[in-house]
């Protein structure tokens, strides 16, 4: 697949090619086998579910001119929708949340059926969003002697979920370079370009709350607020902000889930949107 200004986006699709689309997109650090079993269950339930690496990230082009704005992130969302069946639903984990606001707020209201934002909101906490940038700036420069010490790292940013081990799965988050380390497989210029913004004052303010609650009041489309009941990034105060520009959005929140909704409770995070799925798109049926 193609994103804006035709970078190289990598996707995985399964489920009935008949069946409604969903398009999900992760969050900044992850990839898309991070819906590994999330798009197993959208199959089962009928839905033909895409999944894919954001610009700079996994297996997608990394942008060479250092495109990282949000609106790169959201005019790629757009790009891929274009290509798809029909218009589908798009589910948004932080990052992949933020560029869907942008994208069906501001950008382009009609490319998509329905918006899934996973625990994000306009009104994100600092401490959350300091520990996200904290974790992914850390071994940017120096990376890991092993994947089992990159394993280590994880287990100490998120002592909730059980470890992971050195090797399979997590060989797709990291890039083994000549000098023999690994590194996360994301383009640093991504993490640079989000510090610069955040450190920006104007340029924070363009990109961030101002900007995304502006994007959010305009939304349009069926909306599903899904979030971590222990969430350091998204709060209860920030819900209710959400909900004033949104009324109409359905809130699930998701007991004894982090920021990390998808891997600390994926049982019940697939439950919660498939239900909504079901419910605004007629159980999957073709569009």
């Amino acid at each position: 697949m193609t994103g804006h200004n035709g970078l190289k986006i990598t996707a995985s699709s399964t489920g009935p090619k008949t069946g409604f689309p969903v398009m999900l997109a992760h969050g900044g650090g992850q990839t898309r086998h991070a819906w590994t079993k999330v798009l197993d269950e959208l199959a089962n339930a009928g839905y033909r579910a895409t999944a894919i690496d954001m610009r700079g990230h996994g297996d997608s082009e990394w942008a060479s001119d250092g495109a990282y704005d949000m609106r790169d992130f959201a005019r790629d969302l757009i790009a891929i929708s274009n290509q798809l069946s029909n218009p589908p639903a798009l589910v948004g984990a932080s990052l992949g949340g933020i560029a869907g606001m942008i994208a069906a707020g501001e950008l382009a209201p009609t490319s998509f059926r329905s918006l899934t934002l996973v625990d994000i909101a306009p009104k994100m906490e600092a401490v959350g969003v300091s520990r996200v940038v904290g974790f992914m700036q850390a071994h940017m420069t120096d990376g890991f002697s092993s994947p089992e010490e990159a394993a280590e790292i994880i287990a100490e940013y998120m002592p909730q979920r059980e470890k992971r081990t050195g090797t399979g799965k997590l060989d797709r988050y990291l890039r083994k370079r000549e000098n023999g380390r690994y590194y996360w497989h994301w383009d640093p210029n991504f993490i640079h370009h989000v510090t610069h913004a955040r450190d920006n004052a104007a340029e924070a303010k363009e990109n961030g709350f101002d900007r995304l609650s502006a994007a959010a009041a305009r939304l349009t489309l069926p909306v599903h607020l899904i979030r971590g009941g222990s969430s350091d990034m998204v709060s209860e105060e920030a819900v209710a902000h959400f909900q004033t520009l949104v009324p109409s959005a359905l809130l699930t929140d998701i007991a004894d889930a982090s920021h990390m909704v998808v891997g600390d409770r994926n049982d019940a995070f697939c439950s919660a949107i498939i239900s909504f799925l079901n419910a605004t798109h007629n159980r999957g049926a073709a569009a």
